[in-house]
């Protein structure tokens, strides 16, 4: 078993592997997170683990901007995580490499990272300015008749993309050519299909990428049906630009 031990950045998404993640850094427990890894050498990955949040709050009511101003303050690295952290959060997440980390006058942080590998949260250190993690690395099975079920994946996420513009009164248009290798195309797909963040991690946490791709056809069958009899949908960009999972 190999593991890790890395900062740790909850959020109210799933990040996977291959998918960029922006990042607009302004609490101080995430502003000392990025001057530690601002230290990191230029040649080494600067890395930090992205689990979704189960029970709690992607940002602390001491923040500036929170409209509740009657709540209680409460400071540290587990603010709004409650007083066991590793329950608060989805056991599997996925590791970010923050290609660009800048920091701007008033000390908050622009950051562009891109998610790598899955692992899975072991334990949730609060001693420190900001959360760590111990994290078990997970590796990607491709599980049995992966290829066939990525091609299958890949026509039914086209119909998908087509009714989801319909739905928008907007004109298809992807970008770019969709991948054919099948892990690949298992993340992307789960980034870019409008699911709740339930139905995401349960994505994430798929045991192959076999799994993940069946479970995705499902899914999207069952979404493209939906779509088909529903008038209009909610404002989404998933099939105007590049795919993003936040």
């Amino acid at each position: 078993m190999t593991t890790v031990r890395l900062p740790l950045f909850p959020l109210n998404s799933v990040l996977f592997p291959g998918l960029v993640l922006p990042l607009n850094i302004f609490e101080e427990r995430y502003r000392a997170m990025m001057r530690d890894l601002l230290k990191t050498p230029e040649d080494e990955p600067r890395r930090f683990a992205v689990v979704a949040i189960r029970d709690g709050h992607e940002v602390a009511a001491t923040s500036p901007g929170m409209p509740d101003r009657t709540a209680v303050p409460r400071r540290g690295p587990a603010a709004g995580f409650g007083d066991d952290p590793l329950k608060a959060f989805h056991p599997v997440g996925c590791v970010a490499d923050a290609a660009t980390v800048r920091e701007r006058a008033d000390g908050s942080f622009e950051v562009l990272a891109t998610g790598t590998i899955r692992v899975r949260l072991l334990s949730v250190d609060a001693s420190g300015p900001y959360l760590t993690a111990e994290l078990e690395e997970l590796p990607e099975d491709p599980g049995e008749e992966a290829g066939a079920l990525a091609e299958g994946v890949l026509r039914a996420f086209r119909q998908y993309q087509k009714r989801l513009a319909g739905a928008r009164e907007r004109s298809l248009s992807t970008g770019a050519d969709l991948p054919d290798e099948p892990a690949v195309v298992s993340y992307l797909v789960a980034a870019a299909a409008m699911l709740d963040v339930p139905a995401k991690q349960r994505l994430l946490q798929a045991p192959d990428t076999a799994s993940r791709l069946r479970e995705e056809l499902t899914l999207l069958r069952a979404e493209t049906a939906i779509i088909r009899n529903l008038p209009s949908l909610p404002a989404s960009e998933l099939t105007r630009g590049p795919t993003s999972p936040n």
